[in-house]
């Protein structure tokens, strides 16, 4: 499989870091840590759903998948400063 063919893998709820990395590259630096944290969920769950290649179902999110999305996110965004 090549390198960019990764890029159209398809992601799930579970797959936190994938989902944290397609947030920071949509939004960058628009928000910063404390704000990642202020996200209300509702919010969340519809630019997750919104993402390339996420082929998950509202249903199979939970509180936790979206905690750890937003540690994920949070990390990628340090990375980038």
């Amino acid at each position: 499989m090549a390198f960019e063919e990764l890029d159209n893998l398809p992601i799930n709820w579970q797959d936190h870091e994938d989902i944290a990395m397609g947030l920071y590259d949509k939004f960058g630096d628009d928000f910063t840590e404390s704000n990642i944290y202020r996200i209300r969920f509702t919010e969340l769950i519809e630019w997750i759903l919104e993402l390339p290649n996420f082929e998950g179902k509202r249903e199979g999110c939970s509180e936790g998948h979206l905690e750890q999305i937003q540690a994920k996110w949070v990390y990628e965004w340090r990375d980038n400063q």
